[in-house]
């Protein structure tokens, strides 16, 4: 990994996110559900960021005095936290061994593809001064454009389970998922659970090369395992399309019905598509169910 590579991707994805606008900018953003950023409506309340002290007045928990800013005065000090809507989105690319797959019909693999939607729609996030944060990363979510560096350093040197780590974000925040999800259904559903307990609003987009939908080889044909010891050698590859076929489109049925039961929404790109259509899509989404929650509906 080398910060030269990092900032091309930062460069690659802010130019496939310029062409959409600001992510989810509404004309009116309510408090109780909203993280305006840095240019927001400061405002008291459960949360972890300092805000500000105040003087102790009847009523309030002697749990919530600050001695230490007290000891220095002769008047007694609450300390405030800024109030939190859990607005924060976060974003988790697969670090798999199968998203370095890349054929002859696409240009990138599926691992760039994941990272640069991962990173296009942390720009459009931090535009519209929402925090971003990764799933698994030890930063906490930030909302300053120059978190995008730290970002794209860590989506290139991703190592580590091919599903995310079990975690709890901040609840109604929102995830945007992205990989191939190979893995059985049972294996997704126990990864995104803790996800899905927090009332966390999850997308799950499916990043697939061209020939994992097509097979399109014939004759004899070796298939090995990426990072794997698994082999295969078929006598006649274009025999097993068929077959093939009906597998995929089973296990895409089965993606679909967990994301439903979830309530969360799927998508699928493939890296010989534009990244742009993808991020349109997950524009609307998001904006879907950011729309929904301040109308007062559920998510």
């Amino acid at each position: 990994m080398t910060t030269t590579s990092a900032f091309i991707l930062n460069d690659a994805a802010a130019r496939a996110s310029g062409a959409l606008p600001p992510l989810l900018v509404e004309a009116e953003r309510v408090a109780a559900t909203v993280i305006l950023g840095i240019h927001g409506r400061k405002r008291a309340g459960p949360g972890e960021n300092f805000w500000q002290y105040r003087p102790y007045s009847f009523g309030d928990s002697v749990t919530r005095v600050d001695w230490h800013k007290s000891a220095r005065s002769d008047r007694v000090f609450i300390r405030e936290n800024e109030w939190e809507a859990a607005n924060t989105l976060w974003l988790w690319a697969s670090p798999a061994p199968s998203m370095n797959y890349s054929s002859h019909l696409s240009q990138v693999s599926k691992r760039d593809r994941a990272n640069l939607l991962a990173l296009a729609l942390a720009s459009l996030a931090l535009r519209a001064h929402e925090r971003v944060g990764l799933i698994g990363a030890p930063e906490a979510p930030g909302y300053s454009r120059a978190i995008l560096l730290k970002l794209a350093e860590r989506l290139i040197g991703a190592a580590g389970p091919p599903l995310p780590a079990p975690s709890r974000p901040p609840r109604l925040a929102g995830a945007v998922l992205i990989g191939d999800f190979f893995e059985t259904p049972e294996a997704l559903a126990a990864a995104f659970a803790p996800l899905a307990e927090a009332r966390v609003a999850g997308h799950l987009v499916q990043v697939t090369d061209p020939a994992e939908e097509t097979l399109p080889w014939s004759g004899r044909v070796e298939f090995r395992e990426i990072g794997g010891p698994r082999q295969f050698l078929a006598g006649k590859a274009e025999a097993l399309r068929e077959a093939y076929g009906e597998r995929l489109a089973a296990h895409r049925d089965a993606l679909r019905q967990l994301a439903a039961r979830l309530g969360w929404t799927f998508t699928l790109h493939r890296t010989d598509a534009s990244p742009v259509s993808c991020l349109l899509a997950l524009h609307g989404l998001l904006g879907g169910v950011r729309a929904l929650r301040l109308s007062g509906g559920a998510a």
